[in-house]
């Protein structure tokens, strides 16, 4: 199998898309967790549903670096592949290749788990209305 320097590049938008995605999902965290902390400070008693989502956000930020870290990895591999292709390093370049395709697949699997504590969270809102 021979790979061309346009392999690569066919990833460029998707991590880039990926890359997009992650942003918002940390933006949307950050804004909730001003908005936690504020609830937090005014609340006198009954904080156990504030901690429990605290708990939950925490994890999620970890992830949400985590898998922004791996999506960057991907497109500096991509990157970094494509010069291997540039520079005739062929086997040096399908190695960098497979290192960026398993980068894409961490932060993924990464955003997958993010997704399931997500929805955790919103059954912890839930547990109040209950």
């Amino acid at each position: 199998m021979q790979i061309s320097i346009n392999t690569p590049a066919l990833l460029f938008p998707a991590i880039t898309l990926l890359m997009l995605a992650y942003t918002n999902r940390f933006l949307a965290l950050a804004s909730l967790i001003r908005k936690l902390h504020t609830e937090y400070k005014l609340l006198q008693e009954d904080k156990h549903l504030v901690k429990a989502q605290i708990v939950n956000l925490h994890r999620r930020l970890t992830l949400i670096k985590q898998m922004q870290a791996s999506g960057i990895l991907s497109f500096f591999f991509c990157v970094l592949s494509m010069l291997f292709i540039y520079l005739e390093h062929e086997r040096g370049a399908y190695a960098i290749f497979a290192l960026s395709l398993l980068f894409l697949l961490i932060s993924l699997a990464l955003s997958l788990n993010e997704i399931f504590i997500s929805t955790r969270a919103l059954e912890i809102e839930l547990k109040d209305m209950e």
